[in-house]
């Protein structure tokens, strides 16, 4: 998806290096544990078990591919560069906002999620790829006029 979506980047990426970034964040997270985004108490221990995870992985491998795989794991994290930003948007793209839009609001529905606390979880892909945060927004809208999204509450101020 990555490959096909980078002319949307708001910045030129280096499309290698985003594959990169995707595939060992992935391997990372296998690892670990996917994180439930809507669970506040796992998104606080994420980092803890993904660092211990990424650990383990990179000690398995010879210095030089450790060195570069922990880099690009990294560079993910980070969000700093134009590539982790569009590799985060595409994570966010593909892993949450398709899926869930496609299976009436999946874990949105199941977490009682307000839409704006999905906005918000799916933010990245507005910072690096506004075309497709155009896309993203408008299927998080319908996920809400469709009944599968609850509106803001006041207790969700």
């Amino acid at each position: 998806m990555a490959i096909v979506l980078s002319e949307h980047a708001a910045s030129p990426v280096d499309i290698l290096r985003v594959v990169k970034m995707l595939l060992v964040h992935d391997l990372v997270e296998i690892d670990a544990g996917d994180t439930f985004a809507f669970d506040q108490a796992a998104v606080l221990a994420q980092r803890e078990r993904e660092a211990k995870a990424a650990d383990r992985i990179f000690g398995l491998l010879p210095s030089d591919t450790a060195d570069e795989f922990r880099a690009a794991w990294e560079e993910f994290e980070s969000g700093e560069t134009p590539e982790a930003r569009f590799a985060k948007s595409m994570d966010c793209l593909g892993g949450g906002v398709l899926p869930n839009s496609r299976h009436q609001g999946g874990c949105w529905r199941e977490s009682d999620a307000p839409v704006e606390r999905v906005k918000d979880i799916n933010r990245p892909i507005e910072a690096s790829t506004p075309r497709l945060w155009e896309y993203a927004e408008g299927l998080i809208d319908a996920a809400e006029q469709g009944g599968f999204i609850r509106g803001l509450t006041e207790g969700d101020a």
